[in-house]
């Protein structure tokens, strides 16, 4: 989603612009704007309000009417390897310039003539062990010397044992990707935490401490970072401490309410809920409290947990930014109108951008998703406990379990394949 993340506190690296209103991209650039945008996420000056009306404003596509919402954020970024290895799949999140939601880029294939034409440009990262492996699978990136640094690095160097060297080299990288990455985006850096780690709190809490420290040696602030944490209750524990520590964490494979709302009482700065993946177990299984109750209510059961999370984290005061992933189609995107931020793939804002419509002839562009309407959101006396690890487990159905088991796998697997590929070409060439 890879080049991701957010920018959530007020400090700044460039000072903020005036408002600019809506943002016509026939008078301004991405480029003549860029040197303006802050580091931070605007404050959003849309109404918090009501969730049912329509707006009844001619628009020349939907991509308008969806981002008539809220203020634009305009940015840019320039890499020449989109140019020069268009075919790679990069796994970056682009962040497209939309508040309610906050539209994100995901997984694609992508080249910098395209970037510009489709004012899509990337604003945020995540470095992870996956989009490490795909560098190492080109022949010249501009990320080759932090590759290279890190497998040259002394104190990996002297590290005897095997499995710590590998270790340390895969830290060393994720960090010096992730300095480059840095100066290439306005907004934050992800780093992800090693999936290994997914039920050590401890350790979690140790990874986190380590590469912060590596990043700070190569100067990079930890305000400019985020780290992605997968939702064990382990995890969600480790996200609390290092929040209370002002490291700012992003809790990832977030599949039922119980996760959900244990990672908005730790505080996490970012829930990421996978939309579709939760959708596609549902087609395929039976079983699941939660999903059953959705789906008798006529709810999809991925677009309803995320409802259900909006509206408790905006109901009972939580400060967690909340993120949806694997949107399908536009009619997901039209559904979680409101949220901070989803991740779309391209051909999704391309369709939005191509489709010429009024409102009232396909969709009604309506903000689902409001502070106003959370209040109204009724919980259940159970739903609103102080989870602690016993109510988590008990809470967690089959499709969260499977769910989170099948992406810590994943996550696993490529990180021990990129320790592998580190072990085979270590020491590079030219050290």
């Amino acid at each position: 989603m890879a080049v991701f993340l957010l920018s959530f506190s007020p400090s700044l690296l460039v000072p903020p612009s005036p408002k600019v209103g809506r943002w016509n991209s026939s008078i301004l650039s991405p480029p003549a704007l860029v040197l303006h945008l802050k580091r931070s996420i605007p404050r959003v000056n849309a109404a918090a309000g009501n969730a049912s009306s329509a707006l009844d404003s001619d628009f020349s596509n939907e991509l308008d009417a969806v981002s008539s919402f809220s203020e634009l954020v305009p940015d840019t970024v320039v890499f020449d390897d989109f140019e020069r290895h268009a075919l790679f799949q990069y796994k970056l999140f682009f962040f497209f310039p939309v508040f309610f939601p906050k539209v994100v880029v995901g997984r694609f294939l992508f080249s910098f003539i395209h970037c510009m034409q489709c004012r899509f440009p990337p604003t945020a990262a995540t470095v992870s062990s996956s989009f490490l492996l795909g560098l190492c699978s080109l022949p010249d990136t501009k990320f080759k010397n932090a590759i290279e640094t890190a497998l040259a690095d002394s104190e990996c160097y002297e590290k005897k044992n095997p499995s710590e060297r590998e270790s340390c080299f895969f830290n060393k990288a994720l960090v010096h990707v992730g300095a480059d990455l840095a100066k290439l985006v306005p907004g934050r850096v992800s780093t992800e935490v090693d999936a290994r780690l997914a039920y050590d709190t401890t350790g979690i809490i140790q990874r986190v401490h380590e590469l912060l420290k590596l990043y700070n040696e190569v100067e990079v602030s930890s305000q400019c970072l985020l780290f992605k944490i997968p939702s064990t209750w382990q995890g969600i524990e480790a996200s609390r401490l290092l929040e209370s520590e002002g490291i700012q964490t992003h809790l990832t494979f977030v599949y039922s309410f119980s996760q959900a709302a244990a990672a908005a009482q730790a505080g996490a700065s970012v829930i990421q809920i996978f939309v579709g993946r939760i959708r596609d177990w549902a087609r395929n299984h039976s079983g699941d409290p939660e999903i059953e109750a959705a789906s008798k209510n006529g709810e999809d059961p991925g677009l309803a947990l995320v409802k259900k999370t909006y509206n408790y984290i905006h109901k009972y005061g939580h400060e967690s930014k909340l993120m949806a992933a694997a949107v399908r189609n536009k009619q997901d995107v039209f559904s979680l109108l409101g949220i901070d931020y989803i991740i779309a793939p391209l051909k999704i804002l391309q369709s939005l951008k191509e489709s010429v419509t009024y409102p009232q002839e396909k969709y009604s562009y309506v903000r689902k998703l409001s502070p106003g309407s959370a209040k109204m959101y009724d919980f259940t006396e159970e739903e609103l406990i102080k989870w602690d690890q016993m109510s988590f487990a008990s809470a967690m159905g089959p499709a969260s379990e499977e769910l989170l088991a099948a992406g810590l796998e994943g996550y696993a697997n490529q990180t021990r394949r990129l320790e592998e590929l580190f072990a085979k070409i270590w020491p590079p060439p030219n050290v």
